[in-house]
């Protein structure tokens, strides 16, 4: 076994981010929000000021609570780059924490249903929230993360998509009339004029003819260039995104040749598409597929979703296609072209999808993105707004006014569509609007100024820091988990610890529970989750010595 204890972190941080690091420790208050543009690193600074945070107080804990299961895993992967160790599995079910370990990182999904449990874990400790907007989305949620992390020394929220338009106010946020105060914010017009933070990008706007049967039996006939009322125009954006018409396959055809020409120069740049439902998803991969090329599906219904879209994310496959799952958050920084295929127009949405192709990847000349899009007004707008990097504040008790009776609609009236029925579509010309800070040619190639920090490793809550952690020297043929970090170990020996359970229990004819019991009682331990790593393989040596007498 590799026992290498950790060596401090060298991270280079942004400008934008030793100075959010610098405001926020001069913060007196428990509260602390930030608003980033996608792609401008905020899991960086975030665990950059968490690891100061609990190196200045020995023993505090940290909390993560994501949007979704995907990204909890990616803020498990991150955190361990920073030499912090967060437990991705915890369940109120397992106890009290082991002491090798740092913190946990949830949900607002679980938070929802664990938050009494949560308000244990997370009393004096440092708290992230992660795209802050979600503890608005439900009442109920809002409820839960009072309750959970009213306890916590410090607050952290993070938002890449600052503006609301619910009534739900979202906690730990501070308002003045309508909107929250920003403690630190950082546009998407600062980042692309920076430089090595965001791509230029480009959205591809694409106008056709559609026909259709509306629920009332009349045949309609429109272009994205004609004025409808909110009905209608959700009618026309459904049509054009059927497959039962040629204007979607038209529109894969153009963003799968312009990823082609993307690859010929950057080898592993892939696509996204954003489908409507589970349904669509499936039949977008199958057009792409007819053409060649290899597509991921990746929808909420499929167990194994995450490790889709991980392995995508690691892969040279030229296309993914999902519903939400990577609308927000998920790292996937190969990605540049999107296509928008769905009916969710609100701009929150919008912003999201546009934030997945944004991330700049270093040392690559070009760095352009593409965002194709139906020319539908509402995201005409969106487009529009987002290449004059309007400022977007979070909204907290009141709906925003909708413009035309449009804005804001998710495009979704199936209790209206019930006769719905496409005739056709065909894409016609194509409008491209791109979005600059600078002429095209003074962004290639550019590389952000940055500011080295070096990190100490932070103290474990049950003292000492972090070790058996190989930064990979010590990477040999003898010991095959050189190189894991303690949460993969932790993993690791969990899994082999259950293989030896199950081995014990055909062995001796006693029961799970009898064979953990006594394995739990020779390590010192009351149950499984709370061990600490060195435990865990005091206990699998337990277990493989108890069946060698067998």
């Amino acid at each position: 076994m590799s026992t290498t204890v950790a060596r401090p972190t060298r991270i280079r941080l942004r400008a934008w981010q030793s100075e959010a690091l610098e405001r926020l420790a001069a913060r007196s208050g428990p509260d602390f929000l930030t608003v980033a543009t996608p792609g401008a690193g905020k899991t960086t600074f975030a665990l950059a000021a968490a690891t100061r945070n609990l190196s200045d107080h020995p023993g505090r804990r940290l909390v993560v609570v994501a949007p979704t299961q995907h990204l909890k895993q990616q803020w498990a992967d991150a955190a361990a780059r920073f030499r912090i160790h967060l437990d991705a599995d915890w369940s109120p079910r397992g106890g009290d924490l082991p002491g090798d370990v740092h913190g946990v990182v949830t949900t607002y999904q679980q938070v929802a249903t664990s938050a009494a449990e949560l308000a244990s874990v997370s009393a004096g400790a440092f708290v992230i929230l992660d795209e802050v907007h979600h503890a608005g989305d439900d009442r109920a949620w809002g409820s839960s993360i009072l309750t959970a992390f009213d306890g916590a020394a410090q607050r952290l929220s993070l938002s890449g998509t600052p503006f609301r338009s619910d009534s739900s106010a979202i906690p730990f946020v501070t308002y003045h009339l309508d909107e929250a105060l920003a403690d630190y914010e950082y546009g998407y017009g600062e980042a692309l004029a920076d430089g090595g933070v965001v791509r230029p990008v480009y959205f591809p706007r694409i106008n056709g003819f559609m026909e259709w049967v509306a629920p009332d039996g009349q045949i309609v006939t429109a272009t994205f260039d004609d004025e409808l009322a909110r009905e209608q125009a959700n009618q026309r954006l459904r049509t054009a995104l059927s497959l039962e018409g040629e204007w979607l396959p038209t529109v894969l055809r153009q963003a799968d040749e312009r990823l082609a020409r993307l690859r010929a120069v950057d080898a592993t740049a892939g696509g996204l598409v954003i489908a409507t439902d589970q349904a669509h998803a499936q039949g977008v991969a199958e057009v792409l597929r007819r053409r060649g090329v290899r597509a991921v599906v990746a929808t909420s219904d499929e167990d194994d979703a995450s490790e889709r879209i991980r392995a995508f994310g690691e892969s040279d496959d030229e296309w993914i296609v999902a519903v939400r799952m990577v609308s927000e958050g998920v790292d996937i920084p190969r990605l540049r072209i999107a296509v928008f295929a769905t009916t969710t127009t609100t701009e929150l949405f919008f912003r999201q999808a546009v934030g997945r192709v944004v991330r700049h990847t270093r040392g690559l000349r070009d760095q352009r993105a593409f965002v194709f899009l139906p020319d539908d007004p509402r995201l005409r707008r969106h487009a529009s707004d987002l290449a004059a990097s309007r400022r977007h504040s979070l909204t907290a008790r009141q709906a925003a006014p909708r413009a035309e009776g449009l804005d804001g609609v998710d495009g979704d009236d199936d209790a209206q569509l019930s006769l719905f029925a496409v005739i056709g579509a065909v894409a016609t010309e194509e409008t491209s609007m791109g979005v600059f800070a600078a002429a095209p040619d003074a962004l290639e190639g550019r590389e952000p100024d940055g500011v080295e920090l070096v990190l100490e490793p932070p103290p474990l809550p049950g003292g000492g820091v972090v070790g058996s952690w190989s930064d990979g020297e010590d990477e040999t043929g003898d010991d095959p988990e050189a190189g894991l970090d303690p949460r993969q170990r932790r993993i690791r020996l969990r899994e082999r610890n259950a293989d030896v359970v199950r081995e014990l229990v055909r062995a001796t004819g006693q029961s799970h529970p009898a064979v953990n019991a006594e394995l739990n009682r020779l390590c010192g331990i009351r149950q499984i989750s709370q061990a600490t790593v060195d435990q865990l393989e005091r206990r699998l040596e337990a277990g493989r010595k108890w069946l060698r007498q067998h």
